[in-house]
């Protein structure tokens, strides 16, 4: 079959205008070569030259169509449309909000009554005044106003009263006056007391107490190392310079603020070079006890003293009686004091006599099991329940120093007698509480190893501040 050759010239004229370059290239500068090249193929060999010939012209026709099917950028056009729909409002439902009452609280002032603390809390409900007023309860309100004691009150704006929390004395309790659906109750509830571990270290450079105030360390925390260590130390003679204390103890918070110290749980005195220590431990009493890291009770049956930090005026020995102008042996230790100042029994005992006694004046003497007598004189007065035959426990307050009797200015005479004989009682040797048992015992020194390690780093930190 003989391929026509219009057909051959229209298809190469058609490859020639479709592929030839708008800028010169040398491979079409040969054209009249190639064609010559193809004639001869189409005479030497038919058969190939129609094959090549076919592909030639399907793939020229394929870009023709190709190019002739793509879109032009340049006419695409793009149809937009701006829509506006109403969208609809959700329904706005009105919330009726409970009325949110008002904490407030305040401390109270030394010239404060109820009526001004009210007040200073934002309470206007003369309901609730006179509620306070007539009940039995709420009345130690009126009762117990102390200054510096904070109280809370919650209030509505208008003043009304919804609860009122008062603090008692004891600092473990509080009166709550509430509010409920118009009705006023009063109960005595437990204060919400959040308890914190402090730390204190300190070095005596005048007294024991003025080191006591140099860090902020509670006076009832002070006292408590004095009747701890008492027993081995004179608090009232032994005290030197230099002396360091350090102390790990409890302090109560209400509502953030410091409400009051608690318990001491461990400490150590190092006097004169000597280190002293207790921890504090519950063997099962009613408030736990004291002992060494070893285990040796630190409680002793006997107050070396009757009088909380007071100069001693007279020890036990010879002198030269103020009145009698005479050199008598003096058989008791006198404690100089301010008239008032509290006298506090030196162990548990039993009242044997109470009154004036000649020379001694106002008198009280306790006896403490068969062996054991002391004796309280030159008192202004006796503590309320103190009565022959009355039970007393260690450091109950029996009386008031005063200057009754053979007395040239106020001061406590303290007699400490063994088998109705006087001896000197900062010197003699007093017997101490009950050891723990084996159990407690192992118990007691895994909390002992605890605090030690901590009273160690106390003095490596008190140590330092010297330095």
């Amino acid at each position: 079959m003989n391929f026509p050759n219009f057909g051959f010239m229209k298809a190469a004229n058609l490859l020639d205008s479709r592929l030839q370059p708008e800028l010169p290239n040398p491979m079409f500068e040969k054209k009249p070569s190639i064609l010559a090249q193809v004639l001869r193929l189409r005479g030497d060999a038919p058969l190939v030259f129609r094959l090549s010939l076919g592909l030639t012209v399907i793939g020229a026709f394929g870009a023709v169509a190709a190019y002739a099917t793509a879109p032009s950028l340049t006419n695409l056009e793009v149809s937009q449309a701006v829509v506006v729909e109403p969208l609809g409002r959700p329904p706005i439902a009105r919330i009726e909000a409970a009325p949110i009452p008002f904490i407030r609280e305040d401390r109270i002032a030394p010239a404060d009554t109820f009526g001004t603390l009210s007040r200073k809390l934002g309470i206007s409900d003369p309901a609730a005044y006179q509620f306070v007023l007539g009940d039995p309860l709420a009345q130690k309100i009126f009762e117990e106003l102390r200054p510096g004691k904070v109280v809370t009150a919650s209030t509505m704006a208008d003043g009304r009263l919804v609860k009122l929390t008062f603090p008692l004395n004891d600092q473990v309790n509080s009166i709550v006056v509430e509010n409920r659906a118009g009705q006023f109750f009063a109960s005595k509830q437990p204060l919400m007391l959040e308890y914190r571990t402090l730390m204190r270290s300190s070095e005596i450079r005048s007294s024991f107490f003025a080191a006591a105030d140099t860090i902020d360390l509670p006076d009832s925390v002070t006292t408590q190392m004095a009747d701890i260590f008492g027993g081995e130390i004179d608090f009232h003679r032994s005290l030197r310079r230099g002396d360091r204390f350090s102390v790990v103890y409890e302090m109560a918070y209400l509502h953030g603020r410091p409400a009051r110290a608690g318990r001491i749980l461990a400490a150590e005195f190092i006097n004169d070079g000597q280190a002293h220590r207790a921890v504090w431990f519950n063997d099962g009493s009613t408030n736990g006890s004291y002992y060494t890291p070893e285990g040796r009770s630190l409680k002793t049956a006997f107050l070396r003293s009757p009088i909380e930090f007071s100069r001693i005026s007279s020890g036990f020995s010879m002198r030269l009686h103020p009145i009698l102008q005479t050199w008598r042996a003096h058989r008791g230790v006198d404690y100089a004091a301010p008239i008032g100042t509290p006298v506090r029994s030196t162990a548990d005992g039993i009242v044997e006599e109470v009154g004036r006694q000649g020379g001694y004046g106002n008198t009280v003497v306790l006896r403490h099991g068969a062996q054991y007598t002391t004796l309280y004189g030159h008192l202004d007065g006796f503590a309320h329940g103190v009565r022959r035959g009355a039970a007393v426990k260690q450091g109950q307050i029996i009386g008031y120093v005063g200057r009754t009797g053979w007395a040239t200015g106020p001061h406590l005479h303290y007699e400490f007698r063994i088998n109705d004989v006087q001896q000197d009682p900062l010197k003699v040797a007093m017997p101490t509480g009950g050891a723990l048992s084996a159990a407690q015992l192992a118990a007691f020194r895994q909390q002992a190893l605890s605090y030690s390690t901590t009273l160690d780093k106390l003095r490596l930190i008190n140590l330092a501040q010297l330095d």
